[in-house]
């Protein structure tokens, strides 16, 4: 489960509007809407990177930061570079299927020759990538594998067993993809003469129906395979193709865990290719290296932890020399290791009360990692180079706020994306050490219209829990806060394991809901409490095998703290949350009835039974193996403590969380007898949008609370 993105940028009429305010209407119709760069991408060179512009692939100087005109003319959704940037596979156009998969056109532009091909004779394909040497594009169809190839246009297709709901070759079924976090289940070896891929037979795996209603006389039904917790899901197995004989042939990985194969990745070595593995229970993952000439596999270490490892998330990095760099949170913090070529390890590369959250890149020359951290703090994202050999660290970004960086291939030079809660994204183009060359791009225009209409910044506190930790709070109040008025507190929050809510970042989404709200006369406030992410593996872990006990724990307590404070109307608290915060806003209203007067529940969990076996697994183990876990933790369990104003939203299509689950949990309120409101949206899924739905679900929750806090 990820975390739902809450963006309220829907087309709409803008109109007869009063100024100083934040309305729904602006909000809707963009009129606050922020601008970006699409598309960053550094050149071979270390001296020029492109973007994505309505014009097409643009060239840019990183020493004078001026255009040079465009590569490709036209437009374009996406690219991607060959290695040796002969070539440029351009994405025409694209219709998405789940979280990350996707159907699209594409061609393959000859930047010498300024030939250009389509990729599949100009029919959809999905996951398409180059080989390294650029002579072709392997790419899947109809769950099949295939290349091109690029001199003679001749299409080899590899697998033939592909099926719908039965047999996937290189491409992740339903819950590798949402849970793992990527489609692409192959990858080519380093010297383009193999393919890894994994196979996937998901036959046997439990058949999700939902109708889709649309305007048809009967409804149409959409199937697809969705293992839920302690259900079988689908049998993995790595296959090794050589373009040479044409010939494919399976991995033995029966020494070796072999449950999942979360990853497949090229190292810096011509004939080998890695391959992440686990057993059911994600407490343990082989990393594996395939010689991809014979087939060999040799497994180089074993990463275990006593709860989970973060298998949808895994930094592992290949240098020149074939050692490679490995994330952990062995220490209690997630921290790079350095291990060489046969998985023996040399040393722990980063240390300290913090944790590494992303990898830039190694810089060869300099012997340095460039990487983003919370060294600023949990709430905060910096950027710094670290000397792997000697520990030296330096700080390269603004030292506060949330800062990503795209650098040069030779580091020389870095766009740094920065924002705050207080200050929009802005791009900078810094030097390697940080110094600022240009700012390219801020969003200045978008902070003055939401300062014209009494914008309100976020302000960071933290609130202690049972346990003695400070958990992570932000508040926003009215303009004219009186502390010695009482104000009704409505509180925001999302919960799920390692996510983050309170980060010191701009927010292009509920912030500015959140302000509507504060202008009516509520105060909003959201706590990360136990089970959040960024401040460490025991914070996060606590919950392990009791997932939403201590995160609800936590928002009651968080909630009695506000309560206690001489400006909230304790009696007038209320909970909104999506996807996992609605499973949270589900138990705030039973567990918590005593303390949440109304609560707005979206797309909830409300029995982790329904939830799909990677995910949930991980936290939990199967509800075989612990169903109290899974039982006591249900606010199906707890329907008839249920007493404040509730609404329970969900679309009807919803192929992440069902929509089974709201209507097990209507049917157990229903027979508590408890008075309840709910809103289903017809053909919608998990982001519940298209069209009017998104201002209407507004509309919708912003009255629930206007009429019941």
């Amino acid at each position: 489960m990820k975390k739902i993105l809450l963006t309220l940028t829907i087309a709409a009429v803008f109109q007869n509007v009063s100024a100083q305010e934040i309305t729904l209407d602006k909000i809707y119709s963009g009129y606050y809407r922020g601008k970006g760069i699409a598309g960053i991408s550094s050149m071979k060179n270390g001296e020029n990177y492109l973007v994505i512009e309505p014009t097409g692939i643009a060239k840019y100087s990183y020493k004078t930061s001026q255009k040079e005109g465009n590569i490709v003319d036209g437009k374009f959704e996406s690219y991607i570079f060959s290695d040796d940037e002969s070539k440029i596979l351009l994405q025409i156009e694209s219709q998405p299927i789940y979280r990350h998969s996707f159907l699209g056109k594409f061609e393959v532009r000859d930047l010498k020759s300024d030939k250009t091909i389509s990729l599949n004779n100009g029919k959809a394909v999905q996951e398409p990538t180059f080989s390294p040497d650029a002579t072709k594009v392997a790419f899947i169809s109809d769950n099949n594998l295939f290349y091109q190839d690029l001199t003679s246009g001749k299409i080899i297709q590899i697998t033939t067993d592909g099926k719908k709901n039965s047999i996937l070759n290189g491409l992740a079924d339903w819950v590798y993809e949402e849970e793992f976090g990527h489609a692409r289940q192959y990858e080519w070896s380093k010297n383009s003469d193999a393919i890894v891929f994994v196979k996937s037979d998901e036959s046997q795996v439990p058949e999700i129906y939902i109708p889709i209603y649309g305007k048809s006389l009967y409804p149409a039904e959409m199937r697809y395979k969705y293992p839920k917790a302690g259900e079988k899901n689908s049998i993995v197995s790595a296959q090794l193709y050589r373009l040479d004989n044409g010939k494919t042939m399976q991995l033995n990985l029966g020494s070796f865990k072999n449950y999942y194969i979360p990853n497949v990745f090229q190292t810096a070595k011509p004939d080998e290719i890695v391959l992440i593995t686990s057993e059911r229970i994600q407490n343990a993952s082989d990393v594996l290296k395939v010689n991809t000439k014979t087939g060999a596999v040799q497994k180089l270490f074993t990463e275990t932890d006593d709860k989970w490892i973060d298998t949808d998330s895994p930094i592992l990095e290949f240098l020149e020399d074939d050692s490679f760099l490995w994330g952990s949170e062995r220490d209690g913090n997630r921290h790079l290791y350095w291990y060489d070529k046969d998985g023996k390890l040399k040393k722990q590369v980063t240390k300290g009360n913090w944790e590494v959250t992303d990898y830039y890149g190694f810089n060869p020359k300099s012997k340095e990692i460039y990487i983003q951290t919370t060294e600023k703090g949990s709430i905060n994202k910096v950027i710094s180079k670290v000397n792997i050999e000697n520990g030296k660290s330096r700080l390269i970004s603004n030292s506060e706020g949330n800062n990503s960086a795209n650098f040069s291939k030779n580091y020389n030079y870095f766009i740094e994306t920065s924002s705050t809660a207080s200050r929009p994204h802005t791009y900078v183009l810094k030097d390697g050490n940080g110094k600022t060359v240009k700012e390219l791009q801020n969003n200045n225009d978008q902070l003055q219209k939401l300062k014209a209409d009494n914008f309100v910044e976020k302000e960071f506190i933290t609130i202690p829990n049972a346990a003695g930790d400070q958990m992570n709070a932000w508040v926003m109040k009215p303009k004219n806060f009186d502390p010695n008025k009482k104000y009704p507190l409505f509180m925001f929050q999302y919960s799920g394991p390692g996510s983050q809510q309170v980060a010191n970042s701009w927010d292009n989404g509920n912030a500015m809901w959140f302000n509507h709200l504060v202008q009516k006369g509520y105060i909003v406030a959201c706590v990360d409490g136990r089970g959040t992410g960024y401040k460490g593996a025991k914070y996060k872990k606590v919950t392990y095998m009791n997932l939403g006990k201590y995160e609800i724990e936590d928002q009651i307590t968080a909630a009695k703290w506000f309560g206690n404070q001489s400006y909230i109307d304790k009696n007038r608290i209320g909970m909104f949350g999506w996807s996992f915060g609605g499973y949270m806003t589900s138990l705030a209203m039973t567990k918590g009835a005593d303390v949440f007067k109304m609560g707005i529940a979206v797309a909830p969990v409300t029995n982790w039974r329904y939830y799909d076996s990677v995910y949930t697994e991980r936290f939990m183990r199967t509800p075989q193996e612990n169903p109290d876990g899974y039982d006591k933790n249900s606010p199906t369990e707890y329907a008839d403590l249920l007493k404040g104003k509730f609404l329970l939203i969900h679309g009807t299509a919803d192929d992440n969380v069902h929509f089974q689950n709201s209507m097990e949990f209507s049917e157990a309120l229903i027979q508590n007898k408890k008075q309840f409101d709910f809103m289903a949206y017809p053909d919608k899924n998990h982001g519940i949008y298209g069209g009017q739905t998104r201002p209407q679900l507004y509309q919708k929750m912003t009255d629930f609370i206007l009429n019941n806090l």
